[in-house]
């Protein structure tokens, strides 16, 4: 886990200073919206024993405090204007719904946090609307919230690979500025260590559904 910890920390910092930058055209981003969670599993280490709950149902609490939000900062390459790196920031949310048996709490709600370097592609129309896409991948760093009859955790805790798609539309409203609407789907493998021993593992898959305002210099 160090080893690829260290591995997408390099990779974030090498999107964060892109090829040409002093060329390059930058755009800074921030929005807000909703999101949804696929049913996972969850497989629960503690206490010399093993459990494995199937199909766990997770609500994504998208208006409760504090909200679903993100950031983006984005590099478009002034030798491929058409193409750039992003560096995006996702705090989204999930909770367990109904709790599985033997969990007081399992929930990632102070953030099932998200941090990805990314290539994106927009296609100019020659009007004030560009749509775009791109891929990421990165780290996922939650706030853990797990209390069982055996241990509570609650802190944040690097927990493993996430990777990201998404596809949006960008509307132009004044010089620099503009609002964009975007789909995003995300994937965070969460392996989170628990307080006082043992584990806790599970595969998320988010849908994302974002609105926000960008400014381009």
């Amino acid at each position: 886990m160090v080893r690829i910890c260290r591995g997408l920390a390099a990779l974030l910092v090498c999107a964060a200073l892109p090829v040409g930058a002093a060329h390059a055209e930058a755009q800074l981003s921030v929005y807000g919206g909703g999101s949804f969670s696929l049913d996972s599993d969850v497989k629960l280490k503690e206490a010399g024993s093993s459990t494995t709950f199937k199909n766990v149902g997770w609500d994504g609490a998208s208006t409760q405090m504090p909200p679903h939000w993100g950031a983006r900062g984005t590099w478009w390459l002034d030798s491929h204007p058409n193409w750039g790196v992003a560096v995006d920031y996702t705090h989204a949310k999930v909770k367990a719904d109904p709790l599985p048996a033997g969990f007081e709490r399992l929930e990632f709600t102070n953030g099932l946090n998200i941090l990805t370097a990314n290539a994106l592609y927009r296609h100019p129309t020659g009007t004030r609307i560009t749509p775009y896409g791109g891929v990421g991948v990165g780290m996922a760093f939650p706030h853990v919230e797990v209390k069982t009859a055996n241990s509570n955790t609650y802190e944040y805790q690097v927990t493993g690979v996430a990777a990201q798609g998404l596809a949006g539309i960008d509307v132009r409203i004044w010089r620099g500025l503009s609002v964009f609407g975007e789909y995003k789907l995300s994937y965070t493998s969460n392996d989170a260590d628990l307080t006082g021993g043992g584990s806790l593992e599970t595969d998320i898959w988010t849908n994302h559904f974002n609105l926000g305002i960008a400014y381009k210099f």
